[in-house]
């Protein structure tokens, strides 16, 4: 006689907001997961959600947010424009669905507070798509870091340098993004500071348009005081074609490099590790880390446990980002 094994428990997904990044990125490391599956779509263009419905034979598609968040799922994805994450996640938390949700948070710290105080009250998990600490690379690098032999930290470097030209996108309109790439691309290495340093008692910094004028800023660099030990520094922009991106991890007795991991996909990671009275080390890794954050968002929604990466989380980078903000526009105005 053949035994039947059980079967799997799934956690059904929606998707809310249908831009290239839930097209190419969210939706085709979905289906890698056993334990998930894409039931809804929404996107306020009913041709779109149609489109992209049919592109992947998800089942049900919608126009209308209420109507999406009574088809059967368990979850929702929020990959829509900046202003619309406040709304959005809150109405998903009242319907009972857990939330991943895209960076930055939202609009505001006072958006973003509510935001997790609806899930907490509805009793609903709540991400952030922060994925570059999952990358085993990353994930090494701070098992070395925490144990300690590379002495007491002195100082962590991040970078994330593209170029976007202004254009059609959400993220060039400030009402809709609210900045440029300091909260686009500098939310990613705040929460990277925070994930290796620990919390941050201080945050001071520049934003500004140094190649592309627009309604929002094509650079920002940031320096921290970590409450523990040492200071971070991060630079962001999307005004430069050929950027290293390097991350670098300066203890007393040693430092870590990690090259090639940050704005890159498919390709090799390297760690180099650097220690004293040791020969100079360095090793290379794939991996996909929107593969591993979502596995471990899934893992969190099935067993109602708190994810790694929380809607917390979220709202600290979003306060220091506008800390610094405030301080420049302070500054500018002097």
């Amino acid at each position: 006689m053949k035994l039947r094994r059980p079967g799997i428990k799934k956690l059904k997904w929606g998707v809310a907001g249908l831009g290239r990044y839930a097209e190419f990125n969210f939706i085709p490391t979905l289906s890698l997961l056993r334990k998930s599956t894409l039931q809804s779509v929404f996107s306020n263009n009913l041709e779109r959600a149609q489109s992209i419905a049919d592109k992947f034979g998800v089942p049900n598609h919608f126009s209308n947010f209420d109507e999406f968040l009574k088809s059967d799922i368990d979850a929702v994805y929020i990959s829509s424009a900046n202003f619309h994450h406040h709304d959005q996640v809150i109405k998903a938390a009242k319907a009972g669905k857990h939330v991943l949700c895209e960076k930055p948070i939202a609009m505001d710290s006072i958006q973003a507070e509510e935001m997790v105080k609806a899930c907490e009250i509805n009793n609903v998990k709540f991400a952030i798509n922060y994925p570059i600490r999952f990358h085993p690379i990353i994930t090494k690098a701070k098992e070395l870091l925490d144990s300690q032999i590379l002495g007491k930290l002195v100082s962590i470097s991040v970078n994330y340098n593209i170029d976007f030209p202004p254009g059609p996108n959400f993220r060039f309109q400030k009402e809709q993004s609210g900045g440029g790439a300091l909260r686009d691309l500098g939310t990613h290495m705040i929460d990277l500071l925070r994930f290796f340093g620990g919390e941050i008692s201080s945050i001071n910094g520049v934003y500004d348009n140094i190649i592309y004028k627009s309604e929002v800023d094509d650079f920002g660099m940031g320096m921290v005081k970590f409450e523990e030990s040492g200071y971070g520094s991060f630079n962001v922009s999307y005004n430069n074609i050929k950027g290293f991106n390097r991350i670098e991890i300066l203890g007393h007795k040693g430092a870590l490099g990690i090259e090639n991991l940050i704005g890159v996909k498919n390709s090799p990671a390297k760690l180099i590790i650097l220690l004293e009275g040791e020969a100079k080390k360095s090793f290379r890794k794939r991996g996909n880390k929107f593969f591993y954050l979502l596995k471990s968002v899934q893992n969190s929604f099935l067993n109602n446990q708190k994810p790694l990466v929380t809607g917390e989380d979220g709202w600290i980078n979003l306060k220091l980002m506008e800390q610094l903000e405030g301080k420049c526009r302070t500054e500018m105005q002097l």
